[in-house]
């Protein structure tokens, strides 16, 4: 029987992921959408029907030659499609051809590459880095990206490695703060709100109230204004003076 009117001859790879197991010494093959092989695995898609493309086993999806039921009994002992399907979505490595697996690893690099732009700043000026200079310096760097992880996940470790292994010197971009409260509630807590800052521009306490104006992650806002809001019932204010340091030269 001629394959050329089935169905599966009409899949477009560019658009389907094919999961592919080995069991039985034999490979078995399912195509599915997009993305959905994830969700399915994480129980955030729990729909058989919006997770496949065709409801059939392949021995090989882009020929489509379906698996004969004989080698599904053999290998999976049962022949109930379905059930294998799921054994197949479980256990099964997902397929991307080599232009896929770079064309996506190339738009994450950018994507981490552009977040670490957005955080950091050249220590001598406070100016921020072109998102291009920031990928030379990873590619310097040898910086990995990990595609099973998210971009956010992985400024912190490229920043350390741009940091310690190439030659751009870059700092995390900090951002202006003026801290007022008074005079009483500073005597117990300028240490605490302080030793939050990288840098102090300006610590003036006078007989009713205490000002900084410091340069802090901006990681430290919160902690800092956590502080306020329960040692000073309202008495204590944080203001932005810039966002961050950059902003004033960018």
């Amino acid at each position: 029987m001629s394959k050329i009117n089935q169905p599966s001859n009409q899949i477009k790879l560019t658009n389907v992921s094919i999961v592919r197991l080995k069991k039985g010494g034999k490979r078995f093959e399912i195509a599915c959408y997009k993305n959905k092989v994830q969700e399915w695995r994480t129980g955030v898609e729990t729909n058989l029907d919006d997770v496949l493309q065709i409801s059939n086993v392949f021995m090989n999806v882009s020929k489509g030659e379906l698996a004969k039921t004989n080698d599904l009994q053999k290998a999976f002992g049962k022949s109930d499609v379905e059930e294998i399907v799921k054994e197949i979505l479980k256990k099964g490595e997902v397929q991307v051809n080599e232009k896929e697996r770079d064309h996506d690893l190339g738009a994450l690099r950018r994507e981490i590459a552009t977040l670490v732009a957005e955080k950091c700043e050249e220590p001598a000026t406070g100016r921020p880095y072109p998102v291009g200079m920031i990928e030379k310096a990873m590619a310097e760097a040898g910086f990995s990206v990990k595609p099973d992880k998210t971009a956010k996940s992985q400024v912190s470790a490229c920043i350390k490695q741009l940091q310690s292994e190439s030659t751009l010197p870059i700092q995390r971009s900090r951002m202006r703060v003026r801290v007022t409260m008074p005079a009483a509630d500073a005597k117990r807590l300028r240490d605490k709100v302080i030793e939050g800052a990288e840098k102090v521009e300006d610590d003036t306490i006078g007989q009713d109230e205490w000002e900084a104006i410091m340069l802090i992650d901006p990681g430290q806002f919160r902690v800092i204004n956590d502080l306020l809001q329960k040692e000073c019932k309202g008495r204590g204010r944080l203001e932005t003076l810039t966002l961050m340091a950059h902003a004033q030269s960018s």
